[in-house]
């Protein structure tokens, strides 16, 4: 679940930052897209079996390459042609893949859900 939240959180950062343009220090540098990665297992949980379960995010990924020109003359970072450098950012892409962090979460929760229920009803019957 934490990875799906993290991947979530990328993903809103990258909708939220499609047009900026200017770094915290109020530079011309343009936000880059993020892509969460993932990589199987858990390494931190304290058994071996709990290891190779599930996935953890193994890195955040900065697009360096994921500008697009775009024609703007009358912005003052634009270049003697009039091209501007903004992110590469595809409100529709980042959308469906909201979509889906999303359900692989609930999916995560559910499956917690149920396996709660089985330690629940185990225990019930031990008692």
């Amino acid at each position: 679940m934490v990875a799906q939240r993290t991947r979530h959180a990328a993903i809103a950062a990258n909708l939220a930052n499609s047009e900026t343009l200017l770094n915290a220090a109020g530079e011309y540098e343009p936000y880059k897209r993020r892509e969460v990665m993932f990589a199987p297992g858990d390494p931190t949980s304290p058994t071996r079996d709990g290891r190779a379960m599930g996935v953890h995010v193994e890195r955040i990924h900065v697009n360096e390459e994921a500008l697009r020109a775009r024609y703007d003359p009358t912005s003052p970072f634009a270049d003697e042609r009039g091209i501007v450098m903004v992110p590469d950012i595809s409100p529709a892409i980042e959308t469906i893949n909201s979509m889906q962090a999303v359900r692989a979460y609930e999916a995560n929760v559910q499956a917690a859900e149920v396996t709660k229920q089985m330690l629940a009803q185990a225990l019930r019957l031990l008692a």
